[in-house]
């Protein structure tokens, strides 16, 4: 959905991280009851020569790492600064989990800055991955240097989402083995075009269509992603607030950050700033990336707190 942008092979690199378990304080000291093991996450880093905080990207859902891959490339340029682009547990290239939390999904991301040193970070999360960097930001704050969420915010978003839909429709998808990968990939779209009709929804989740052992099939877990919907369309319960920068970009043709927002927004990050970015609907980095990076550049000049 977005144009690369080449730099030489020298600036990417792609990793997993070792896995370890999560340390206990932080989990104590803010009181996440999350039983669910740390996965070792699929990320890629894109080289800055700064020595300010990196950037640590984190998709929504059904997405991957990928989705960050050209605008992660435009900000090492403008910025300077180190970029990370980081697939979630059952998406991309990390390992598939039955647990499926933002405790679970925040203690992923938390071990992997611990595992490659990085002591502050700035956290950029689109819908799912927002709330995980929200989460992160909730209960280890001491690691995030400010925080993005892109048409987003703490509350629950069951009533604008068709993410239910869209599982159907991909289990519903049936395609024949032995045929080449741009046929499938053809056969596959016209499979979903009745339920989804949007073209760039449906290349989206395009992406996920992989071919293993012999036959075509979703690199997502869709059982895992069905089995803990409900609960990814919600937020977990936090008492105490996040106390450093963070804005809140929206889209303005998009219903994920609304008035009705405002209060809890205010109470769990009171140093908030709200945006809507014209002409954008849920996915603002695709709908219009050059505001999307124009209005991310702007937040990080401001003066950390």
């Amino acid at each position: 959905m977005l144009r690369a942008l080449g730099l030489p092979p020298s600036s990417l690199r792609c990793c997993r991280a070792p896995l370890r378990r999560r340390s206990g304080p932080a989990r104590e000291r803010k009181g996440l009851a999350s039983h669910a093991m740390p996965v070792p996450l699929s990320y890629s880093v894109y080289d800055g020569p700064s020595p300010q905080p990196p950037l640590v990207f984190l998709h929504g859902l059904f997405g991957s790492k990928s989705n960050f891959s050209s605008l992660a490339k435009k900000l090492v340029l403008q910025t300077g600064r180190k970029v990370l682009t980081v697939d979630a547990r059952n998406h991309g290239d990390s390992p598939h989990s039955p647990s499926m939390s933002y405790e679970a999904m925040s203690g992923d991301v938390q071990l992997l800055l611990r595992q490659l040193r990085l002591s502050r970070c700035v956290l950029v999360g689109h819908s799912m991955g927002g709330k995980t960097a929200m989460a992160l930001a909730l209960t280890w704050p001491e690691l995030v240097e400010r925080l993005v969420c892109v048409d987003i915010g703490p509350s629950r978003t069951a009533g604008i989402t068709r993410f239910h839909s869209f599982i159907a429709a991909l289990r519903a998808v049936d395609i024949p083995s032995g045929i080449p990968r741009s046929t499938a990939r053809r056969l596959a779209e016209e499979q979903l075009q009745p339920a989804i009709q949007e073209p760039a929804i449906r290349q989206f989740l395009l992406t996920n269509l992989v071919y293993a052992e012999e036959r075509f099939t979703w690199r997502v877990n869709l059982e895992s992603i069905s089995q803990h919907l409900d609960e990814l369309l919600g937020f977990p319960d936090f008492q105490a607030p996040y106390l450093g920068p963070v804005l809140f970009l929206g889209g303005s043709q998009s219903g994920y950050i609304s008035a009705r927002d405002r209060p809890e927004i205010g109470r769990l990050f009171p140093e908030a700033e709200v945006q809507h970015v014209p002409d954008a609907g849920h996915w603002v980095h695709a709908d219009q990336p050059q505001q999307f990076l124009a209005a991310v550049c702007r937040f990080l000049e401001h003066r950390p707190l």
